[in-house]
């Protein structure tokens, strides 16, 4: 009996070791599979001149738009990044000016622009699973010109529900009083409002910051005048705000005081009904960068409701740039890229560090806004459009990626998070070192979403080949440094600035094989 004992608790403990082996088993999968990496084959077409937007995820299938030359085509590729077809795009003309999408879970939206003699056309086409298309090319307006362009006309914005879009154009005939003609749809394109509204530009350096919409179909926009000889710093604000059903925009200062401004940010908080405007300010013109300065307008009041101008200490100097650096120019060669918002009114900025410089000179954070704002300065041909990167590099926005001998610098990135009331809660910075001679297209960071953190994937340079890394941040402020992918491939050069967040575990990366263009699937 006591041996028969024995044996049957021998015989448990196997199966227990058994189930236990196939659970590590099952998690060891699991963390492999995490950081799994799909490449697609390099098409003999697709180069690094090739242009492309990343459209997104359409039932189990990515989509991909590609120009190359005269040549429109969207890439369907499967979950394997296998390209399954690829659809050319005929209706389309040889020269695009622009193009825009929006991505919904069944439908992608495709907006674009070109010229025929002297009109330019906005058109748009719907686009479904396996690239089908869901409408036929139809056009939004049209515009009569007297020259030939290459900038856009027509600008698309959508709200972050992506239950509002917007389409407008800004008429600069005359450079007092521009007029901004604005059509607003819903997530169909039926369309809503059609307006045209005046907008009085006193000063000669009036310029406008980025557009954004808001849920309830809001145009917010803020106004500004640089001053200074060569229109370096930011001397006064206005915020204007166009609901649905007016025909004009309202327009309040925004009474900044005596900070000097750098470049405004915007960011719509639609849980909080409210607008976040935020900038790096100094205390005397071309002076360096003394802190950030924060803006809290509230829609329904139309107001200003808080404002501050937070001084960055030495700690935080040496948090950003380390303890070898000169603590009183460390934030001069940062620009804010984004303004992240939470539920409890709470809100993340985060900023980078770039820089260039070249055989002759180093540029500096003033050549930067000497070169002008990422929205052109007011033309008076007729119209004109905003010309700047969703990617936020500096050189990018203002044209300078022409490879004449140029170093693009990208280094470290500076989180700080604040409550409600603009009061910082705790700040920190993902340490990196990225350079190129090339192009500025292997460096800064992309990032990937995955509910309790965000996830920054950047190159880094490590035995003459870049290596992607990723390093995340949570909501306390923690930073998680992950080991670097197992899996990568040799000879791929990944471009993660240009990254796509497709699904919740799910981001698409696109890479550089050898000179061609190729795209990675990476699974978290």
């Amino acid at each position: 009996m006591h041996s028969l004992l024995t044996l049957l608790k021998a015989y448990v403990m196997k199966i227990r070791l058994f189930a236990l082996g196939i659970i590590l088993l099952a998690a060891t999968g699991l963390q492999a599979q995490g950081s799994r990496v799909v490449y697609s084959e390099p098409e003999k077409d697709d180069t690094r001149r090739t242009n492309f937007e990343i459209l997104g995820k359409l039932g189990n299938e990515f989509l991909i738009y590609k120009g190359n030359r005269t040549i429109h085509s969207i890439g369907v590729y499967s979950d394997e990044m296998k390209l399954v077809r690829n659809l050319k795009m005929d209706f389309m003309p040889d020269k695009l000016i622009n193009l825009d999408f929006i991505t919904y879970p069944d439908r992608v939206m495709l907006f674009y622009q070109y010229q025929k003699r002297r009109v330019v056309y906005c058109d748009y086409v719907i686009i479904g699973e396996g690239g089908n298309l869901l409408s036929q090319p139809a056009t939004l307006d049209t515009t009569e010109i007297n020259f030939s362009s290459n900038n856009k006309i027509y600008t698309v914005v959508n709200s972050d529900d992506r239950q509002k879009i917007m389409l407008f154009k800004v008429n600069s005939s005359d450079p007092k009083k521009f007029l901004i003609t604005s059509y607003l749809y819903n997530s169909r394109l039926e369309m809503i409002t059609r307006n045209r509204s005046e907008v009085p530009m006193q000063e000669r350096n009036d310029n406008f910051s980025d557009f954004h919409l808001s849920n309830a179909g809001e145009l917010v926009v803020a106004k500004f005048n640089r001053a200074g000889n060569n229109s370096d710093f930011i001397s006064g604000v206005t915020m204007m705000i166009k609901h649905p059903d007016s025909t004009y925009f309202s327009m309040k200062d925004v009474n900044i005081g005596k900070q000097i401004l750098d470049n405004l940010l915007m960011k719509i908080d639609n849980n909080n009904n409210r607008v976040l405007l935020t900038s790096f300010f100094s205390r005397q013109k071309r002076g360096n960068m003394e802190g950030i300065y924060i803006v809290d307008w509230d829609k329904q009041l139309n107001s200003k409701i808080m404002d501050t101008a937070i001084l960055f200490n030495d700690e935080l100097r040496v948090l950003a740039k380390g303890n070898d650096a000169n603590r009183k120019t460390a934030f001069n060669d940062f620009f804010i890229k984004n303004i992240l918002t939470r539920k409890d009114g709470g809100f993340v900025i985060v900023s980078e560090s770039l820089y260039t410089t070249s055989r002759y000179s180093n540029f500096n954070r003033w050549d930067y806004m000497g070169w002008g704002n990422p929205w052109m300065s007011p033309m008076n041909y007729g119209y004109w459009s905003p010309v700047y990167s969703p990617y936020g590099m500096p050189w990018s926005r203002y044209g300078w990626n022409n490879n004449t001998q140029n170093r693009y610098f990208a280094e470290n990135v500076l989180v700080l998070s604040f409550d409600r009331g603009g009061k910082m809660e705790w700040s920190n910075v993902i340490t990196k070192t990225q350079y190129d001679d090339e192009s500025d297209n292997l460096v800064s960071y992309g990032n990937m979403n995955t509910g309790g953190e965000i996830h920054f994937l950047f190159n880094t340079f490590e035995r003459r080949t870049f290596v992607l890394t990723d390093q995340s941040l949570d909501a306390s402020g923690k930073i998680t440094r992950y080991p670097t992918f197992k899996n990568l491939d040799k000879g791929y050069d990944f471009m993660p600035r240009f990254a796509k967040q497709v699904s919740a575990r799910q981001i698409i990366i696109p890479c550089l094989y050898r000179n061609y263009l190729c795209f990675s699937r990476v699974d978290f």
